[in-house]
């Protein structure tokens, strides 16, 4: 039986690494270290919940909202869609209407976003989710989203409305993807956050294969 191709599209964490302006800085440090003697190598990590790779809980913007360690695994598990947005902008509905989303669908978007991992500074003009786009994605009744930069809302402006919206619907946000060399179509997906109690997000590693049959 021919082995399985699966595609690692997960930012790896690392100190110093692009970061949301207002969040900590990435720190990973050895506070053992067995190149100095030590038995063994341990490690310190401090950094935000939303770093890299991450999922969003509702809790996230929601103060009733459930936290990651409810998230239902069928959530960023199996069958995801992923669509290339050619706006260097945003999403839009005009853009979105074409592909006939279904209900339940989990989307991922490719854009630009993936193209500025390689640089080692944030990007505030990053592709964000527009809040009709999201609004358009509830009336479609999907079940996740995804997007390849840190925040499916924008920097400047309607980034918390955004997550509101489609928080409050009960969509669940992958954010910070790394789809550079990604072609668009279906895959199935595995993506799992750790498991913190109450956590309005966590970092999360994901992986996607081809699927033969959509």
């Amino acid at each position: 039986m021919q082995q399985r191709k699966w595609i690692d599209i997960t930012v790896t964490i690392k100190s110093g690494m692009i970061h949301w302006p207002c969040e900590p800085v990435v720190r990973i440090k050895r506070r053992q270290n067995m190149d100095k003697k030590d038995s063994s190598n341990v490690s310190f990590i401090s950094m935000s919940a939303h770093t890299g790779t991450h999922i969003d809980a509702p809790l996230h913007f929601i103060a009733s909202g459930k936290g990651l360690d409810r998230m239902p695994f069928n959530a960023t598990l199996g069958k995801v869609r992923i669509l290339e947005i050619k706006d260097r902008q945003c999403i839009k509905p005009k853009e979105l209407i074409p592909y006939r989303i279904k209900p339940k669908e989990r989307i991922i978007f490719k854009t630009v976003n993936s193209n500025y991992w390689k640089v080692n500074k944030f990007i505030k003009n990053f592709v964000y989710i527009s809040p009709e786009a999201a609004g358009y994605l509830i009336s479609r009744k999907v079940c996740t989203v995804g997007i390849d930069y840190l925040s499916v809302g924008a920097y400047h402006k309607d980034g918390a409305q955004t997550h509101r919206i489609l928080l409050k619907a009960g969509i669940w946000i992958i954010e910070g993807l790394n789809l550079k060399g990604v072609k668009p179509g279906y895959y199935d997906l595995i993506c799992l956050p750790l498991k913190i109690l109450n956590s309005d997000g966590a970092p999360a590693r994901a992986i996607i294969s081809p699927r033969s049959k959509t």
